[in-house]
């Protein structure tokens, strides 16, 4: 039998980075998150209603200090866009900014449109159409 807890969502999301300044620089400067937190230890942003912390990155293995969706582990994170003028302004906004990102594309499994855009440490994010 399923175990079915009741949740109202996500708490939060731990990641890790390998630079903290450059994390400030990109969630808080360039997109603009809120500073929920910020110590030696971590820093976090409110994503809507959820809290992204950012853990200091200690690497073990040669290569792993940048991001890969093939590892097991995360793929990417999506936050909801309810509107689709946002949805091209953001894109807008993240190229202009020389932001890696896909452009505004359809999603093959739901007909949805995103955006999908990489961190400074190439964990890919994105903007997408609930």
């Amino acid at each position: 039998m399923p175990i079915q807890p009741k949740t109202k969502g996500l708490a939060h999301v731990a990641l890790r980075t390998t630079d903290f300044a450059r994390t400030k620089a990109f969630y808080h400067d360039l997109l603009g998150f809120p500073i929920a937190i910020e110590n030696a230890d971590l820093v976090g942003f409110m994503v809507g209603s959820v809290f992204i912390g950012f853990k200091q990155a200690t690497p073990t293995y040669p290569g792993g200090n940048i991001f890969t969706p093939f590892n097991v582990g995360l793929d990417h994170i999506a936050i909801a866009c309810d509107d689709e003028a946002e949805l091209h302004r953001v894109a807008d906004a993240l190229q202009a900014a020389g932001v890696e990102n896909t452009g505004i594309k359809t999603d093959t499994v739901q007909p949805k449109q995103y955006v999908a855009f990489k961190d400074p440490d190439r964990i890919q994010w994105e903007f997408y159409m609930a």
